[in-house]
């Protein structure tokens, strides 16, 4: 546990609580949070922390947002569970909600981000097998240097994260990486036996990696020449994170299959899907794929909600013009504290200088100033506030930024 960050005896008693356990898979920032609401978190000390995270982009919408918390508290008390066995009432209203959201025909709902991708994976390879006519077990399915998808088996099996993927293998078969970035190397990657790319619009754990302009506008058309499934993981980037609907809305771009989550929960609940046309989808049958939880009647409430919070257009403006003013700060930073901002919309990577701390020290020091960030490796620290954030809100998180960059 860092001791870098002075705590109070009754937020380091609860650390130590946790420390003492429960595993030891996070080292978080040495923070007890009690409660929280729109953008603003308060401690078990009382003391009021901006939230600069969002929960990976899970809080979109903010902390405890009213119309959310109404419409969860309602199913709740009335059902909340039934297992897909038996349909419920609020099932049909999200599949027809995030279909329309995605301008796509059906909906596989699941639970959390990693689950949603590997149902993608099931779903693409089935779409391999059956459609494309490739050999059985052989399909392969191209992802990328950087990647992030979640942490099973499978995903960790093709990330290039030594932290993620040393020491749990063997791994399953069938992956190839290619540099993000580089449509070439991935146009030479692909076979006969390519089912399907698995590409993130945005990389987010990497650091907020932007890929080129024009490149997912070409891997849709790589895809398109070679009959191929673009499987576009918008657990992070979508969602109005970006200042559009989905980050492949940038370039025009409509993957073969979305893969959503995070946000889709309201910040409230895990909710996640996969979404595609039925040519695609219609390759699952009875029996192949499914989830107890997936799709159970209180998901299905929020997340329907969440589209009709989106299609209001309020957030991705929001994330557009407060996300030009974020960046336009940020790029004003001294090149001795900041050497790159990178992101789009209300989302940045901001690369430290060389002879700055590390991000997890800088991100310490930020929790000091009452700001909640978080180290996206050494040197990036991640910025993606709820959108519902204030411009003066943006501007007192950057003057803590560079106050925290100053040489102490």
């Amino acid at each position: 546990m860092s001791t870098r960050v002075p705590v109070t005896p009754g937020t380091r008693a609860e650390l130590d609580r946790a420390q003492t356990h429960s595993a030891h898979n996070y080292d978080p920032l040495p923070v007890v949070l009690a409660s929280a609401r729109g953008v603003w978190a308060r401690g078990i000390d009382g003391v009021e922390y901006l939230d600069m995270l969002a929960g990976y982009s899970a809080l979109n919408f903010g902390h405890a947002h009213p119309r959310l918390v109404e419409v969860a508290r309602a199913q709740l008390g009335t059902l909340a569970l039934t297992s897909r066995a038996f349909q419920h009432e609020t099932f049909a209203g999200f599949c027809e909600d995030v279909s329309r959201l995605c301008r796509k025909e059906a909906v596989l709902p699941m639970n959390t981000g990693a689950e949603a991708v590997e149902t993608a994976l099931k779903l693409a390879r089935r779409w391999g097998y059956d459609v494309k006519g490739v050999a059985e077990d052989r399909a392969e399915i191209i992802t990328f240097d950087g990647n992030f998808h979640g942490r099973t088996i499978t995903i960790v099996g093709f990330s290039t994260d030594p932290d993620a993927h040393d020491g749990f293998g063997p791994y399953p078969p069938g992956f190839p990486t290619v540099a993000y970035g580089d449509i070439d190397a991935l146009a030479a990657a692909v076979t006969e036996n390519t089912v399907a790319v698995l590409i993130e619009p945005i990389q987010g754990e990497a650091g907020v990696l932007v890929p080129p302009a024009g490149y997912l506008a070409a891997v849709r058309a790589l895809c398109d020449e070679h009959s191929i499934l673009m499987l576009a993981d918008e657990i992070q980037s979508g969602l109005g994170r970006t200042g559009d609907t989905f980050a492949c809305d940038h370039e025009n771009v409509v993957p073969d299959v979305y893969i959503l989550g995070k946000a889709l929960g309201g910040g409230l609940i895990p909710v996640s899907a996969v979404v595609a046309d039925w040519p695609v989808m219609g390759v699952i049958r009875p029996g192949q794929h499914g989830s107890t939880f997936g799709g159970n009647p209180l998901a299905c409430a929020v997340g329907s909600e969440v589209v009709r919070l989106l299609e209001t257009g309020e957030y991705q403006r929001r994330s557009r013009e407060l996300g030009a003013y974020l960046h336009d700060l940020l790029g004003q930073l001294a090149p001795d504290q900041v050497s790159e901002v990178r992101g789009r919309g209300l989302w940045a990577g901001v690369q430290l200088a060389s002879g700055q701390p590390s991000a997890r020290v800088v991100c310490e020091r930020l929790l000091a100033r009452r700001v909640l960030a978080k180290d996206a490796h050494e040197g990036t620290i991640r910025m993606a506030p709820p959108l519902v954030i204030e411009r003066d809100e943006v501007t007192w998180a950057v003057e803590q930024l560079a106050d925290a960059l100053d040489p102490l």
